[in-house]
């Protein structure tokens, strides 16, 4: 199956400035994350960046990159002019790796890649897996997704959903719910002819409510199928501490 990876990435982030440059081993944290995805069976791996000091660095290690807006208010937008400037068609298969995760599975692309392509009702195709700690399933910045009997997303939320009724006691959850609910894993594929519709979409009040992109998609009707995988994926990097966390992962012999 013939698809590319499109990596956006962004120098301006609040929490971590210029994250894509971060060192890590000895390489800028973008470089990482394409080497990972030049590992799957991908046939084009492109850094679509937001400056040219990311241009170089990918360049000086063989990456290949392009130039794309700095105004772009969303990782969707610059994936879009992305396939524009690349000259992709309607039908090209596009999977989205995040440029702050530099330990993600080369396997986990080719999944997310072929659960789009398998699946010709649905635009988008995402990842998920299930969680193993409560403190998880409560905490608002672990997104959960639910899915159909087809598994499609029905909803995405920062919220614990499916809520277990009968397990909230006295304000609190004792333990997870059974079966365990499903943390979704920020990667994406699409179809190029809709990645560069989907900006062009009204944003959903509930992509407002919860700041999630890809309510969107299922707000105007769109299918989202998702891959469940058993492998709990490694840390991406936001903010100082997970840099550190993430160097010292990247550190050990065998990373």
């Amino acid at each position: 199956m013939d698809y590319s990876v499109i990596i956006p990435a962004r120098m301006a982030s609040s929490r971590l400035p210029d994250k894509p440059l971060a060192d890590i081993a000895g390489l800028p944290m973008v470089v990482h994350v394409a080497q990972r995805a030049a590992r799957s069976g991908a046939s084009r791996v492109v850094v679509a960046a937001d400056d040219t000091r990311v241009v170089r660095a990918c360049e000086s290690h063989g990456i290949e990159s392009l130039l794309t807006r700095q105004d772009h208010v969303s990782g969707s937008d610059r994936l879009a002019e992305a396939c524009v400037l690349l000259g992709l068609s309607d039908h090209d298969l596009v999977v989205n790796v995040q440029g702050d995760e530099p330990l993600i599975e080369p396997a986990l692309i080719d999944a997310v890649a072929h659960t789009l392509a398998d699946r010709p009702e649905a635009d988008m195709g995402t990842a998920a897996h299930a969680l193993g700690e409560l403190a998880e399933y409560t905490n608002p910045n672990v997104v959960k997704v639910v899915l159909d009997a087809q598994q499609l997303a029905l909803y995405f939320s920062r919220a614990p959903i499916a809520w277990w009724r009968d397990g909230w006691r006295e304000g609190h959850f004792a333990a997870l719910p059974s079966p365990a609910p499903l943390r979704h894993i920020g990667i994406y594929s699409y179809r190029a002819g809709f990645l560069r519709r989907f900006p062009t979409l009204s944003p959903a009040p509930m992509e407002s409510l919860e700041s999630l992109e890809q309510l969107r998609a299922l707000w105007h009707g769109h299918r989202i199928a998702v891959h469940v995988t058993d492998t709990v994926p490694g840390p991406g990097v936001d903010t100082e501490q997970d840099l550190a966390r993430v160097r010292l992962l990247m550190s050990r012999p065998g990373a």
